[in-house]
């Protein structure tokens, strides 16, 4: 090992369920990596796939899991156990990883009180309309942040992805690995701020960076963020006392506030009273223009304008979704319906 140089083992796990269409690309990736091999494994951790995810994954010398549970957490605990590394990296089958990934997070441990690493997310699209739109929206889904931070808590707008992220061993055991009961979203969000509150420091460096395949359809980005909200009324349901559950209830009171106030608004417009409807529409149509002014210079530098006018639309539509998925979550729960 050259003088100065921090390689610890690192165990990289990969969960998947039906990824015949990506996860070949990202193996080829990893085969790719600058790193002392001696010290590395790669697991793959398969939720039943149909698709022939397996067979693909079998061509690779990787080790090959099946989930042990139900959902990604399930899978990425099952990842845990059976691997061996002082450092757990993740990431998803439909990212693409460049040669020094693990390099840059393996450096980053070399605090032993750092418990947490994240990086950045970019789309790796650059040819799909809603995958650049997914990295240039004023409301990120993804990490976004320019300058390396250590803290012990997460910050809102400054927060890490389940595709980008790694944990030391020790640190993970001591909460109980990932909690399963939570899926859909903020899944991995939540074992990051509990280290935090055991005194980990947590780390977001935009040097550690992959590519994500970003949903390509509005259909497919609607219903990921519809899910996301089902799992942030998850998060509200086990982890009621938590900071991310708190932004998340804050998030959903005032977004359903305002739905009921513009539905109340357009019933009596449509019913009894025909100028607040006239007010209603006006409104709306000043929070759009309001709205477009905050991309105009990012559409008039990229010479798109196109996404002026769409990128409100789109973030009007990833919030909705948000809210009613995480509305439609809290109801089937209180149903007694999981």
């Amino acid at each position: 090992m050259p003088e100065g140089r921090y390689e610890p083992h690192i165990s990289v796990v990969i969960p998947v369920k039906n990824s015949a269409g990506t996860i070949g690309e990202l193996l080829d990736s990893l085969m790719k990596l600058d790193y002392n091999w001696e010290r590395l494994e790669i697991l793959v951790v398969d939720g039943r796939s149909t698709d022939g995810t397996r067979e693909i994954v079998e061509r690779y010398p990787v080790r090959l899991l099946e989930e042990e549970g139900r959902g990604l957490n399930a899978a990425r605990n099952t990842g845990v156990r059976y691997s061996k590394g002082e450092i757990i990296a993740f990431t998803d089958g439909d990212c693409i990883v460049p040669s020094d990934w693990v390099r840059t997070l393996a450096e980053n441990f070399r605090d032993p009180s750092v418990g947490f690493v994240g990086g950045l997310v970019e789309g790796y699209h650059r040819d799909s309309f809603l995958s650049i739109y997914m990295d240039e929206t004023l409301f990120h889904a993804v990490p976004s942040f320019t300058t390396r931070s250590e803290a012990t808590d997460l910050r809102l707008l400054r927060f890490p992805a389940g595709c980008n992220m790694a944990f030391r061993r020790h640190a993970l055991e001591k909460i109980d690995l990932f909690d399963e009961r939570i899926y859909y979203g903020f899944d991995d969000l939540e074992p990051v701020e509990e280290l935090g509150l055991r005194g980990f420091r947590i780390v977001l460096d935009p040097r550690v960076l992959i590519w994500h395949k970003h949903r390509t359809t509005l259909w497919a980005m609607i219903k990921q963020h519809f899910n996301y909200g089902r799992g942030g009324a998850l998060l509200l349901i086990y982890k009621r006392a938590s900071r991310l559950s708190r932004w998340f209830s804050a998030y959903l009171f005032s977004t359903t506030l305002l739905l009921s106030l513009i539905l109340l608004l357009l019933t009596l417009g449509l019913t009894l009273m025909p100028k607040l409807l006239r007010l209603l529409v006006a409104s709306l149509i000043s929070i759009y223009m309001l709205h477009m002014a905050l991309y105009s210079r990012m559409a008039m530098s990229s010479k798109r304008m196109s996404k002026m006018l769409l990128y409100p639309l789109l973030d009007i539509l990833r919030g909705l979704s948000f809210t009613l998925g995480g509305l439609f979550q809290l109801g089937r729960s209180l149903l007694g319906r999981g």
